[in-house]
């Protein structure tokens, strides 16, 4: 329901009161998808998550649909981009552009693992949301097989390499594989030596082992 030009009126009123945000609304919603899924997002739910009257709600978002297509969006910015842009990234080796990948995954403030997964739980039982999927991991893909490209390799192997290294990422997080940082980087070598075919410089795992410490601080 879309409300009139008196109820916005009545809900711009109540967030005077109610001191909640959009992003408020959407960090509640966000939880709730992930822990719960697409269909236990509702208005009702989530006003008293927060306290505040659900009329409010309509100050932000026309319906919950628009609340739902902001998830979406809000998902694709972030899940996707970070993986584009760091794929992206010039570098003088593969090994460097995999480590560039692997950071998507290390720091949280990037690629938000939870929010991702419960995407695709949502898009088993909608059409449209599966088409979304679809669309990330084919541009997912395409960032890293352009990423293979540009360090020589030809089509079919940019290609295979890609999706390996992606669906192995994937894979890793799906199983919840719980490892120290310690044990994840005693394999990076032998992880980038798999993935790409090419031993890796000694100076490109040392400056990996030293963001992920780095980063580490954040989780």
């Amino acid at each position: 329901m879309t409300p009139s030009g008196d109820q916005k009126s009545v809900n711009k009123s109540r967030h005077g009161n109610s001191k909640v945000t959009r992003d408020e609304w959407l960090q509640a919603a966000r939880d709730i998808l992930v822990t719960k899924g697409a269909s236990d997002v509702k208005v009702l739910t989530l006003s008293k998550r927060l306290g505040v009257a659900r009329s409010s709600f309509y100050w932000y978002f026309e319906n919950r649909s628009d609340l739902l297509d902001a998830l979406l969006k809000e998902w694709e910015a972030r899940n996707t981009k970070c993986i584009v842009d760091k794929c992206a990234l010039r570098t003088t080796s593969i090994a460097q552009t995999v480590c560039h990948f692997f950071e998507c995954f290390i720091d949280p403030r990037l690629f938000d693992q939870r929010l991702d997964f419960a995407v695709r739980e949502w898009s088993r039982r909608d059409a449209f949301i599966r088409s979304k999927i679809d669309e990330a991991d084919l541009a997912r893909l395409k960032a890293l097989t352009h990423a293979f490209a540009r360090h020589g390799y030809d089509a079919a192997g940019s290609d295979a390499r890609a999706r390996i290294l992606y669906f192995m990422q994937l894979g890793y997080h799906a199983l919840d594989i719980k490892e120290s940082f310690d044990v994840r980087l005693a394999r990076v070598e032998a992880y980038l030596l798999g993935f790409t075919g090419v031993s890796p410089d000694p100076i490109d795992i040392k400056n990996f082992r030293t963001r992920v410490l780095e980063l580490g601080g954040l989780h």
